[in-house]
């Protein structure tokens, strides 16, 4: 298998059921709120299509449009397929290591007084939520439509650990007040 990185897949993943140019990536990207749960940009897309291609997961073909200049038609290759089965099986299946930078602050605390720790994780909480409404509404809104399921996972499994993580912040900042006396 073509060893392919989770930016890769969200690309070659639009791929998978028709082509697309460019410009018509970035308008479903924004359109199925892609960079609530991947990171891509815009500009990254022509980039990632080149590494595709290079590594004969995709084809292009100018297709020519009247009064237009001509442009670059993305296609699936057959190899790509497969190895987009074969990454999505791996995703599905193995608990992965995230990383996060919460866990870089959380690290090197000590640094701060125990009053501006607390301070800092409150804050977090009070962005948190803000998250936590933005999920909810899309949850709702994507039940609303009848969204497949797997649309709606988009939102609520980050929903229902965002949830969680706030339950592990508050009894944090509880520990830290009980120890500091503060």
């Amino acid at each position: 298998m073509s060893d392919i990185s989770d930016l890769e897949t969200a690309i070659l993943g639009l791929l998978y059921e028709e082509p697309y140019y460019g410009y018509q990536l970035e308008k479903t990207i924004e359109g199925w709120g892609m960079r609530n749960w991947t990171q891509i940009g815009f500009s990254s897309i022509y980039y990632v299509l080149r590494k595709l291609e290079k590594k004969e997961l995709v084809e292009s073909k100018l297709e020519k449009v009247e009064g237009k200049p001509s442009r670059k038609v993305f296609t699936i290759t057959d190899l790509g397929r497969r190895t987009m089965r074969e990454k999505l099986i791996d995703l599905l299946s193995w608990n992965k290591k995230l990383i996060s930078p919460f866990d870089l602050g959380l690290a090197y605390l000590n640094y701060l007084k125990p009053q501006e720790v607390v301070e800092c994780l409150e804050n977090y909480l009070k962005s948190a939520q803000g998250r936590i409404k933005f999920l909810e509404s899309s949850v709702k809104t994507q039940e609303e439509l009848n969204a497949p399921y797997y649309v709606v996972a988009l939102f609520s499994r980050p929903l229902a650990c965002l949830k969680t993580e706030m339950v592990w912040v508050e009894k944090f900042i509880e520990k830290i007040k009980k120890e500091e006396n503060i």
